[in-house]
């Protein structure tokens, strides 16, 4: 497996190696990632703006506090509580994403699909953590965009009393594109 290096395609530090490397991937869990700023009022409700959402849950702290027993967030906004800050003054922290670290030819990453379940309400206030796993890594495939393997892995979200409160399986296909890049489709 040679050193990860940044991929221009991607922006990420891939590691790169064969087949049987990747495979042997599968099952490994990261280390738990705690999120860089705990769940906030103000992304909630700029989320519920731009989706033009009125639901009490996000906005009434009132009727918030009767039904859940405080202001909570939209599920939508799960995933983006532990995506790291593009900049920090002690240095850039790495992505939570495992896949990106198994070791796989190809230097370009497409999301070609996920699906999430949520468990139980997250807080304003909570502290989100993930645990990423490596469910399954795919044979080398060829599509139009070019030729690489599918990397499937499974966060597991929790607050801050290490209660589940969601999952998220995402499927990644990581290739090397046609003539170095992807070619465009009509």
């Amino acid at each position: 497996m040679k050193e990860p290096e940044n991929s221009e395609a991607t922006g990420h530090k891939l590691a790169f190696g064969d087949y049987e490397q990747a495979k042997a991937w599968i099952g490994r869990r990261s280390q738990m990632y705690v999120a860089d700023v705990p769940v906030d009022e103000s992304r909630s409700k700029y989320y519920c703006t731009l989706a033009e959402d009125g639901n009490p849950s996000y906005w009434d702290q009132t009727w918030a506090a009767m039904h859940w027993g405080g202001l909570i967030t939209p599920p939508g906004l799960l995933m983006t509580w532990v995506m790291p800050l593009q900049w920090d003054p002690a240095g850039k922290r790495e992505s939570p994403m495992l896949a990106m670290k198994v070791p796989l030819p190809g230097d370009t990453i497409i999301n070609t699909g996920t699906e999430t379940e949520f468990f139980q309400p997250v807080y304003i206030g909570d502290r989100i953590t993930v645990i990423d796993e490596i469910v399954d890594v795919s044979p080398e495939k060829s599509t139009r965009l070019g030729t690489g393997h599918f990397i499937v892995t499974d966060g597991h979200f929790y607050n801050s009393r290490g209660e589940l409160v969601g999952r998220n399986r995402n499927t990644l296909y990581r290739f090397k594109a046609r003539g170095g890049q992807a070619e465009e489709t009509s």
